[in-house]
């Protein structure tokens, strides 16, 4: 087994092969994790939120479900999640334009930059930031279609775990969003596992 920590504000990348399982946990209980999936072989290839869209014919994937790449072939299985199941798919990781929107006027930690230096760090380069699946992101859909930034409801250890479908890298960017109520105004570390 390999266990590690994300640090707060930054991300982290894991090589995964076919069969081997990776817990992401919330350790506090607040923190959003920006995720995403690379096949190893051709990082061109990479999960997609709008081709497992399609998949599931939801927004939010429940535990037996694949997630699937922009090329539709499986890349993770997701196996377990001990949360309230509230996760996000459809909002962009953050960058530093967003932050500029929201008024920063310096520069700020944002998951776009944690995805390309994660990936630099292994070793590997990706061609664009894909959308995240954002894991305990609360962003609720009204009934008219609008969306809403609010606090988790995922609570202090809950976890959810992927199994490689492919051998791939999987990054996790523990979210710096500290503007809006994302991860309840206080980023935190977050830790995971490999089994």
């Amino acid at each position: 087994m390999i266990a590690g920590v994300v640090p707060a504000r930054q991300g982290l990348a894991v090589r995964l092969k076919r069969g081997e399982v990776l817990k992401v946990i919330n350790t506090h209980g607040n923190q959003v994790v920006d995720f995403w999936a690379f096949a190893e072989a051709d990082p061109r290839e990479f999960m997609s939120m709008e081709h497992c869209h399609t998949r599931l014919l939801r927004l939010i994937p429940r535990p037996g479900d694949l997630l699937v790449t922009n090329r539709r072939r499986p890349i993770l299985a997701f196996v377990e999640d001990t949360s309230p199941g509230i996760h996000d798919t459809v909002i962009a990781a953050c960058d530093s334009h967003r932050y500029r929107e929201l008024g920063c006027t310096g520069p700020h930690d944002n998951c776009t930059d944690n995805l390309f230096d994660a990936l630099r760090r292994a070793g590997a380069e990706a061609p664009e930031c894909p959308a995240p699946f954002n894991l305990f992101m609360n962003v609720p859909v009204g009934p008219d279609g609008s969306l809403a930034f609010v606090a988790p409801v995922s609570r202090p250890g809950d976890h959810v775990a992927f199994r490689a479908e492919m051998d791939c890298i999987a990054v996790m960017s523990a979210c710096p969003m500290d503007i809006t109520p994302v991860n309840g105004m206080a980023p935190t570390e977050v830790h995971y596992a490999v089994v």
